[in-house]
């Protein structure tokens, strides 16, 4: 591999290809943190210029964190599909950055050209695109999953209802519930993150959310936030869970900083497949985050970037019904403003939707951080213009357990409206019998909790 390019007359001589793919990045405050990024926008073009000539293979044959030393990359490398993968090992990362953004890129296609790429290959061909390159990619591979419903699909945009509550208090998270419900909110996931980690908590938050939507005959799917341990316990004492959580790291350590292992989740995906609620195939939920491995210090000196497209490759491997990036939620340490929010948010999309998954958003972040809600309403927009399959809604973008801004049900259901998007079919369906919604639009009796009273 040539690792040295000359940029206005300075020769930049780089040591690895961990050292290119981390200083290609575009600026970011973990990768300041870990030490690892480029000293200036001179040496970043150097190191983007490098990626730029690397083949596929040159990435493959050398591996940032090798398979036998960590769960994830054996993974992510079992998943390569071997014949896609020897049918374009040969083309440089800017000449797959061309073909995905190529007019003649149909949507099968990107199917087909995910099965041969592994995560490491999709983050650096990401560290190459603009953000409207990240747009615009996205913005033509649909991964539509089925749990009890479907979503996905062109046209689309879902949201999930997240009614947190500060004491887990029942009637709290139902209230919370029912106003998300009336702006039109909950088509992707009724998702509750609970305060309180035990076993009779989380099976009284699905006992109830499986009976509010059986009384109103609501079209979606229910899940509970906990630790996946937690959530296995609920079931296997009789807890009606649709779908089972959990949050993933892109390293075995990060992982194991979670409380989870590979083992772990291939026995939370039998006993959901066997003794889950649901109707579909899909049955798993994800979230992830740049950053979380560098705050369990189990990113092995890898870019955060690339780490969260590992979480990605990890993810495939179960089939989600949904995924999102918790995009601003761990702080300025790892994303430092809205410039890197909005980046981020931007190619974690991107990167989940070339894995094939179905990607959604939590377009968020914390009062610490040099980002306000405007800076949200931009990402929103940029994202679902990409084709975000979910985003999160919450009670005035204000999560009163989480204590972090988020989107709220009527940013949402604006966006909609904007740029003439639709709840998922039967939700849609759904609403219109409620009297929420008429020809793809809220009526006025929207927003109003107390037609469930």
């Amino acid at each position: 591999m040539l690792l040295k390019a000359t940029v206005l007359g300075q020769t930049y001589q780089f040591h690895d290809l961990k050292e290119v793919m981390a200083k290609a990045n575009e600026e970011r405050s973990g990768d300041q943190l870990a030490g690892i990024a480029a000293a200036n926008s001179r040496e970043r073009m150097a190191a983007k210029q490098v990626l730029a000539d690397l083949t596929l293979a040159d990435i493959r044959n050398n591996p940032l964190l090798p398979a036998e030393a960590d769960e994830v990359s054996r993974v992510i490398e079992e998943g390569i599909n071997e014949k896609i993968y020897n049918q374009i090992k040969n083309w440089s990362v800017a000449e797959l950055r061309e073909y995905i953004l190529s007019h003649q890129t149909g949507a099968d296609e990107y199917k087909r050209l995910s099965r041969g790429l592994s995560s490491e290959m999709i983050a650096a061909v990401a560290k190459l695109m603009t953000n409207l390159d990240l747009v615009s990619a996205a913005a033509k591979i649909r991964n539509p999953t089925h749990c009890n419903t479907t979503i996905g699909e062109k046209g689309i945009l879902a949201a999930r209802v997240q009614p947190n509550h500060p004491s887990d208090s029942i009637p709290g998270i139902k209230a919370a519930l029912y106003e998300g419900l009336s702006y039109g909110i909950g088509d992707a996931v009724i998702g509750i993150n609970p305060v309180i980690d035990t076993m009779d908590s989380v099976k009284d938050i699905l006992v109830m959310t499986k009976e509010v939507m059986e009384k109103w005959s609501i079209p979606t799917q229910n899940c509970v936030l906990a630790h996946i341990t937690t959530q296995m316990r609920a079931i296997r004492n009789g807890a009606p869970a649709d779908m089972v959580f959990q949050s993933l790291a892109g390293t075995e350590l990060g992982n194991n900083a979670f409380g989870i292992s590979g083992a772990l989740l291939d026995e939370a995906d039998e006993l959901i497949k066997r003794d889950g609620t649901s109707t579909g195939p899909n049955v798993w939920y994800f979230e992830t985050g740049q950053g979380s491995e560098l705050s369990s210090e189990a990113n092995h000196g890898i870019d955060q970037v690339t780490l969260e497209s590992r979480c990605y490759g990890l993810a495939r491997k179960y089939n989600p019904f949904i995924v999102n990036t918790v995009v601003g939620f761990i702080g300025p340490e790892y994303l430092y403003d809205s410039k890197q929010v909005i980046r981020a948010g931007l190619e974690d999309h991107f990167m989940g939707k070339l894995h094939g998954l179905p990607m959604g958003v939590d377009i968020c972040y914390t009062n610490h951080m040099k980002a306000d809600q405007n800076d949200m309403d931009n990402l929103g927009v940029l994202l679902a213009s990409a084709g975000v399959n979910f985003l999160i809604g919450v009670a005035m973008a204000d999560d009163c357990m989480l204590n972090y801004q988020s989107t709220s049900f009527h940013d949402i259901a604006t966006l909609r409206e904007l740029l003439g998007m639709r709840p998922a079919p039967s939700f849609e369906r759904w609403l219109e019998r409620m009297g929420l919604m008429e020809n793809g639009k809220l009526t006025p009796q929207a927003g109003d909790p107390t037609i469930f009273m």
